[in-house]
C-alpha cells in the first residue's frame, strides 16, 4: 500500500471512529455549547417549533431523559442518565442559551 493510501485509510478510521460532536451549531447563532444566542435574534428569527428543537437538543446532547411523548417521539431517551432537567449536568454558556430560548418561546407565545 502506498503511503496516500495508507494516509486515507487512517483518515477514514479515524472520522469512522471519531466521538460524535455534542452540540449543535447553526449557521446564524453558533454552537449551543460554546456561543451565547442572542435573544433578539431568537425572538426575531426562528419559529416556535425551531426554538423547541433547540431547547431539548441542549438537553438531548447532555443526557436528559424526556418525559413527554412529544419529546421522546422526537427526540428518544436512547443513553439518558438525568431524570431532572436541574441534575443534566451543562456549561454555562448551555445554561444562558437555554435561558434565552425559554425567553424567546415566551415571548412569542409558544406552547
Amino acid at each position: 500500500m502506498t503511503p496516500i493510501a495508507r494516509l486515507a485509510v487512517a483518515a477514514l478510521t479515524l472520522a469512522a471512529t471519531a466521538a460524535p460532536a455534542l452540540a449543535d451549531c447553526y449557521d446564524v447563532f453558533g454552537c449551543s455549547n460554546r456561543d451565547l444566542f442572542a435573544y433578539r435574534d431568537l425572538v426575531s428569527g426562528p419559529n416556535c417549533e425551531f426554538l423547541y428543537q433547540m431547547r431539548n437538543r441542549i438537553y438531548q446532547e447532555n443526557g436528559y431523559c424526556f418525559k413527554t411523548a412529544r419529546a421522546i417521539a422526537t427526540f428518544g431517551n436512547a443513553g439518558c442518565r438525568y431524570h431532572s432537567d436541574n441534575a443534566v449536568p451543562m456549561n454555562r454558556i448551555e445554561r444562558a442559551n437555554l435561558a434565552a430560548i425559554k425567553q424567546a418561546e415566551g415571548a412569542l407565545g409558544c406552547r
